[in-house]
């Protein structure tokens, strides 16, 4: 062969390499985004007319489930029989706005294989069970009501989950939607509405929105003194009225305004067990940015945390900002300045000191069953992280206690039962106070005793308003929840 044969030969092999390639890449690899995009009339008919499985909480109760249409047994309508009360956990599969929550993140275990797929076809014809799978959650739907009928018509959010393995019990966002209204040919102006509510009731608070966590972040900067060996529960500190920052003209002050106890000294434990300001604010500067940092990272801070829903980043400075900048370090170890976290972060925080010091992987899903009931996968429980040592939390966990039996928690407080709790009323410019709660219960449990851990925030104090804090706000809605768990 020639020269210029040769070279057309290869040309033409190069040419048939790159074609295949590009139909293995387009049919391949980026076929789902070709076909899950909402332009794809393909798309409507294929979500119309597949099955998709039920979805139950851990008492068996149906939260969504897909009815055959009464004209036409081979199309679907998904229902969701308890409106708006697991939106923001089952989410909803809508022909106009696509899926949320566990409708899409489950979306490939819920679906019946019942097409003309080849994927479906060979199912089919090798005798598999083309009927979609069914999810059951790990929620309880008696301790969903309690904590949706807390929370009420107030914004803000409500978490509950089993310390000792993740999983979640109680799931609550406010404001909330119908996904019924999201489903057919006729929600479209149902759709353009909840898009556009300035309320944001789309929006999942648990672990779609970040707060400025206030003094429940007081938990990090205790437990990265104990670390350390910095501190103690009874090391002492100054008790001034207001605590002057270095280099700045500004002061922190405690909520209010007056000293944290006699004007003397004050302990570590008397100053956490009534959310004493200025001592948490010297305890920060005293470790430094650099560690305090650290320690947020441990709990969580700055990273993806590990979820069956969509979750946004909680967020500590780390960038070396805090880095000589005592200030800054001050505002920031008492949960204000730049920190931000979710519910659900803070949640995995009460948790982590209920829990010995490691944080467990949250979880939705409490197994996968066919049409038939027979369990094929359940959700084995992980620890995603360590954030303080086991003696750190045992501290914490003492302290926490004493927070509900003689501190700023008492109305968190389930008689019988051993709470531990922390309380927090973060201060937002321009809007009244976040209120905040988490605790958890009971404290040192029997073995084999099932323990939990609740979060409550309410957004611009809620029904109370600019008066707001955590003890009076938030903690009460705790209370109903960790008492129905109790009972």
């Amino acid at each position: 062969m020639n020269v210029s044969l040769r070279r057309a030969a290869y040309a033409l092999l190069g040419a048939f390499l790159v074609l295949a390639a590009s139909v293995t890449y387009v049919q391949a690899i980026n076929a789902p985004e070709y076909r899950d995009d909402p332009r794809n009339p393909r798309l409507i008919a294929w979500r119309t007319g597949r099955e998709r499985g039920p979805i139950v909480t851990s008492d068996q109760v149906v939260v969504a489930e897909s009815r055959p249409s009464p004209n036409d047994p081979t199309l679907f309508q998904r229902t969701y029989p308890f409106d708006g009360l697991y939106a923001h956990t089952v989410g909803y599969t809508s022909v106009l706005f696509g899926s949320r929550g566990l409708e899409r993140t489950q979306a490939s275990e819920l679906t019946s294989d019942r097409d003309s797929t080849i994927s479906g076809v060979l199912n089919g014809i090798l005798g598999g069970d083309t009927r979609p799978r069914g999810l059951r959650l790990t929620i309880d739907h008696e301790l969903q009501m309690v904590a949706t009928e807390a929370l009420g018509q107030q914004r803000g959010a409500v978490v509950a989950l089993d310390p000792q393995t993740g999983a979640v019990l109680a799931l609550v966002s406010y404001p909330s939607f119908d996904p019924n209204s999201l489903i057919g040919f006729d929600a479209a102006q149902a759709g353009v509405d909840l898009e556009n509510d300035p309320d944001e009731p789309l929006r999942n608070r648990v672990s779609d929105e970040t707060y400025a966590p206030g003094s429940v972040f007081k938990i990090v900067t205790t437990a990265a003194g104990l670390d350390t060996g910095l501190v103690s529960p009874s090391s002492e500190f100054p008790d001034p009225v207001e605590l002057e920052l270095p280099g700045s003209t500004s002061t922190i002050k405690n909520f209010d305004g007056e000293v944290c106890r006699a004007g003397t000294q004050v302990s570590l434990e008397y100053a956490f067990v009534h959310s004493c300001n200025t001592t948490f604010a010297q305890l920060g500067m005293n470790l430094g940015g650099e560690q305090l940092a650290r320690h947020a990272d441990q709990f969580g801070f700055n990273r993806a945390v590990p979820f069956d829903l969509e979750t946004l980043v909680s967020f500590f400075p780390d960038d070396g900002s805090l880095n000589d900048n005592p200030p800054a370090t001050a505002q920031s170890a008492i949960g204000q300045r730049d920190v931000q976290a979710t519910p659900l972060l803070v949640a995995l925080s009460g948790a982590a000191v209920a829990n010995g010091g490691e944080m467990m992987v949250p979880y939705l899903v409490y197994d996968i069953f066919t049409s038939d009931g027979t369990v094929e996968s359940s959700t084995t429980p992980k620890v995603w992280r360590r954030a303080m040592s086991p003696a750190t939390a045992s501290v914490l966990s003492g302290l926490m206690e004493q927070v509900v039996v003689s501190g700023t928690g008492k109305k968190a407080a389930v008689p019988g039962i051993r709470i531990g709790g922390k309380t927090g009323t973060a201060e937002v410019t321009g809007q009244a106070p976040h209120a905040w709660f988490v605790g958890f219960g009971p404290v040192e449990p029997e073995p084999g005793q099932q323990s939990i851990v609740v979060a409550v925030a309410v957004e611009s104090g809620g029904d109370f308003g600019e008066s707001a804090t955590g003890g009076s706000v938030a903690a009460p809605i705790a209370q109903k929840v960790l008492a129905a768990f109790f009972e």
